[in-house]
């Protein structure tokens, strides 16, 4: 193959990857641990790129120079020295590095006035604002808000099967493993929309398991924090009556809206869905038209979620539900 060609190869998935804006990418961190994380794999490609050009040099040497120019090759010192001690010193050397790096973010402790419990669930992100004292203040679900220069503290858990938490612009992942609970501290820098993927296969949805970290300035984030916390407001549709019945009638044993008779616990919350970025956890985009679709057809557009598709519904009493719900802000 000619090297232009091969070098093509090469590059165009890469190209194509940075393409996507809304991928999460490790070496684009607005985090300090993400900044750490990064700092790791700059190291890792570094050594990696000079050991490659390191043995291309020589395999080039050994096949194109004369024969008694590359005896030397053969030589016992050199096969000791290039095939055993060199990897090990080169290795062993990114192996501390990596190790003091990845011990100093397990390390940090640094006290963090806000505290988030994040549940994993097939396949959606059941999250929690806590008080001091570990009680629920209000619950959202998909999205996680924080202040920007605030130090967070996330207590990640699993409600089913192994999960895994994994902002990349702001954080390395950490496991959400069955029964235990396992604590993850992050800031982010600078305000954004991050987006986060779960990171462990957790069954035939593992790719539609997204999420976003949403970071503003604080009065901003303390604005929403206040109104997350109050019930939903009334809507403003012209048949919010129609809506709302449809929705204590078929979703109120799965959901949750405050100031509502709907209660449910084995779904999302949807007190404020109408203001969240996605549904169906980073699916859709939220609008009235996805959220039809998604009541109408959720199994057909993420087979073997826990909701089932409302096909018996007419289209006047979809696009009633439909929107009562995208006017929950």
């Amino acid at each position: 193959m000619k090297p232009h060609l091969l070098l093509a190869g090469v590059l165009a998935p890469l190209l194509l990857i940075g393409a996507c804006s809304d991928l999460p990418l490790v070496l684009d961190p607005h985090g300090s641990n993400a900044q750490q994380t990064a700092r790791i794999a700059w190291v890792l490609f570094g050594g990696g790129t000079i050991i490659f050009v390191l043995v291309a040099m020589l395999a080039a040497f050994a096949v194109f120079a004369p024969v008694a120019g590359r005896a030397w090759l053969r030589h016992p010192r050199f096969v000791v020295g290039a095939g055993i001690v060199f990897p090990i010193v080169a290795l062993s050397a990114l192996l501390v590095y990596t190790l003091a790096v990845s011990g100093e973010l397990a390390r940090s402790r640094v006290a963090a006035p806000l505290r988030i419990a994040v549940t994993g669930e097939m396949w959606w992100w059941r999250v929690r604002y806590l008080d001091a004292r570990g009680e629920t203040v209000l619950e959202t679900a998909n999205e996680v808000h924080i202040p920007v220069g605030q130090a967070v503290e996330l207590s990640l858990d699993t409600a089913d099967v192994l999960h895994s938490f994994w902002v990349p612009s702001l954080s390395g992942k950490l496991d959400m493993i069955p029964g235990r609970v396992n604590v993850l501290r992050l800031t982010a820098d600078t305000p954004g929309t991050y987006r986060g993927q779960c990171a462990e296969f957790c069954g035939a949805q593992h790719a539609k398991m997204a999420f976003h970290v949403v970071a503003s300035a604080g009065p901003d984030f303390d604005l929403w924090l206040a109104a997350q916390r109050m019930p939903a407001a009334a809507p403003r549709t012209p048949d919010p009556e129609q809506g709302m019945t449809l929705f204590i009638a078929h979703c109120a044993t799965c959901h949750t809206v405050r100031g509502t008779p709907a209660v449910g616990r084995l779904g999302p919350d949807l007190t404020h869905v109408g203001s969240r970025l996605t549904l169906a956890a980073g699916t859709l985009p939220n609008n009235a038209g996805t959220f039809a679709g998604w009541i109408a057809g959720s199994q057909h557009i993420k087979p073997e979620n826990r909701m089932p598709s409302f096909d018996h519904f007419s289209g006047e009493q979809l696009v009633a539900l439909a929107t009562w719900l995208e006017s929950l802000r």
